[in-house]
């Protein structure tokens, strides 16, 4: 028998669950009263079902669902709520609603979702409002690190786990960060990486989730930063931190935040077993484009931060001497064909052999998978043009920097 339990009025809502959900999405009986009800059925056949209170604080856009504060498992026993999960989301319409799917399909027992709404121009809240988290709009477009802020203010849970609009959960992903974090000592913040398979299998979305994989987790027990699109922090430590900057716009809020965290002795430690799947959907023009941006702004904050040399995860001393190679070809080329000399060519070559060595791990990497075809093209895309779009990025992020300066 299942019990419904009652906490100070009608607010707290209650839910029973077990493993592998696989039909979550319907919901049945009158929405009559202070609670709204969500059925399903599990992997194993029985019974799934979430009772939501409803909510009219102003706070709450979307009225029809509240905080979840409790579970309620069958036979009865309260268990405090564990994890919030905060998503900021900006015209996310075509990724939010498969973000949220996953996230309602997780293993873990007791979590609430907040997601935060950064002025969208698109369908994103028609889609938000079709399931059951809490949903903040905001009244103008402040940023990722804003929204995430405001996020963490409507919080209950112990735990903060911040991800992203285009970001799936696996199952286990809630229940990895929270024993990781539960195992470790207060004062860390524990961190996850994307998946070596992304959401969407195209050449250029396959290519970057395992390049952020392998970058992110090369030094899993002292990272540089830790990422947001799998970040669990106590609300204990995150709300005296002071949160994200909101100057950090349109990027690295988290790896600024990181280094402020790391200077109030707050340790940073990431788990490769704590995965999230990205939606890139990335082309060509779309791969190059985002190694512009993020070399660009990595860059700027870099220089200000005095670590333009720092192995700091995908800003990796690999990539950088990729780069190096990349334009020391150029350079040995043009003097080849200028002056004639065979001898530029062996030098071409061995600049070349000294970068695959320094990125020998990342390019095994790419072989990992099991497909020769991809795995060849991978590796000739990040020796061959990749480093272009990163180069130029950081030489107008110098640039900028200095003109701002």
């Amino acid at each position: 028998m299942i019990h419904l339990h009652h906490y100070y009025g009608q607010r707290p809502g209650t839910e029973t669950r077990t493993a592998g959900v696989r039909d979550w999405n319907r919901w049945v009986g009158p929405h009559r009263g202070p609670y709204r009800v969500l059925t399903g059925t599990t992997m194993d056949g029985s019974l799934y079902f979430r009772v939501f209170a409803n909510s009219f604080l102003e706070t709450t856009c979307y009225p029809h669902f509240d905080r979840l504060q409790y579970a309620v498992h069958p036979g009865g026993g309260a268990v405090a709520l564990d994890v919030s999960i905060i998503i900021p989301n900006r015209n996310g319409d075509n990724t939010i609603g498969a973000c949220l799917e996953a996230a309602l399909a997780s293993q873990h027992p007791a979590f609430e979702i907040i997601v935060v709404d950064d002025y969208s121009d698109d369908d994103s809240v028609h889609v938000i409002e079709q399931f059951p988290c809490r949903l903040v709009r905001l009244n103008n477009h402040g940023g990722a690190a804003r929204a995430r802020n405001i996020g963490a203010q409507h919080a209950q849970g112990k735990i903060l786990f911040f991800t992203d609009a285009d970001c799936l959960l696996n199952e286990d992903t809630l229940t990895k960060a929270s024993e990781a974090l539960a195992a470790s000592r207060s004062d860390l913040v524990v961190g996850g990486t994307y998946t070596r398979r992304p959401a969407d299998d195209g050449f250029f979305s396959r290519f970057q989730s395992i390049f952020i994989n392998y970058s992110e987790t090369k030094h899993a027990s002292h990272p540089d930063y830790i990422a947001t699109h799998a970040m669990a922090i106590s609300a204990d430590n995150f709300r005296p931190s002071g949160g994200f900057s909101e100057s950090m716009r349109p990027m690295l809020e988290d790896v600024e935040f990181s280094h402020r965290l790391r200077r109030q002795g707050i340790g940073l430690v990431l788990n490769p077993d704590i995965q999230v799947r990205h939606i890139f959907n990335f082309s060509l023009p779309g791969s190059l484009r985002n190694a512009f941006r993020k070399s660009m702004y990595w860059t700027m904050y870099s220089i200000g931060n005095k670590d333009l040399l720092a192995d700091s995860g995908t800003a990796s001393l690999e990539l950088k001497a990729n780069v190096v190679a990349y334009c020391l070809s150029w350079l040995l080329l043009f003097l080849a064909f200028a002056t004639g000399h065979w001898t530029w060519w062996f030098a071409i070559g061995g600049v070349q052999i000294v970068s695959i060595a320094i990125n020998k791990r990342l390019l095994l990497a790419f072989f990992d998978v099991n497909d020769i075809l991809f795995s060849s093209s991978a590796v000739i895309y990040y020796l061959a043009l990749y480093p272009l779009p990163v180069g130029l990025g950081a030489i107008v992020g110098m640039i900028r920097y200095w003109r701002n300066s």
